[in-house]
């Protein structure tokens, strides 16, 4: 059986940089940083599952096992008017640390999943009593 190839191209060892710079870039900003710090206990493991999330995504490597939606609703205090700054941060990450064909193709699926995680937290707080903010 052949494996597929990657999204795009990227190593593994690309991915953790990014996943450990853009969380040492949370962990600074004013609006997210304090999100993070009320859920986030042990940061090398977070990064570590972070990763493995994305590596899975990218390069359909099989070691993520967990649900992102599920962790962002259970949470509590993650909103979608949060997507756009937390896009914003992963997009400046991306710029830094990689080049711009990569940096291009991993922004688009990034916001491709944001999408799905702010429609999903949307809809929570809609249920929770009434019409979505998405801003």
């Amino acid at each position: 059986m052949t494996s597929l190839p990657p999204r795009f191209p990227i190593t593994a060892d690309q991915i953790d940089l990014v996943v450990t710079a853009f969380y040492a870039a949370v962990r600074r900003d004013a609006a997210l940083g304090p999100i993070f710090a009320r859920h986030v206990t042990d940061w090398p493991v977070h990064e570590a599952k972070v990763a493995a999330f994305w590596r899975n995504a990218i390069l359909l490597e099989r070691g993520y096992d967990g649900s992102p939606m599920r962790a962002h609703l259970r949470a509590g205090d993650v909103k979608a008017g949060h997507f756009p700054d937390w896009l914003a941060l992963f997009d400046a990450t991306l710029r830094r640390e990689l080049p711009a064909d990569t940096a291009a193709a991993w922004s688009s699926l990034a916001h491709r999943i944001g999408q799905g995680l702010r429609m999903g937290v949307a809809e929570m707080e809609t249920r929770a009593g009434g019409v979505p903010v998405l801003r």
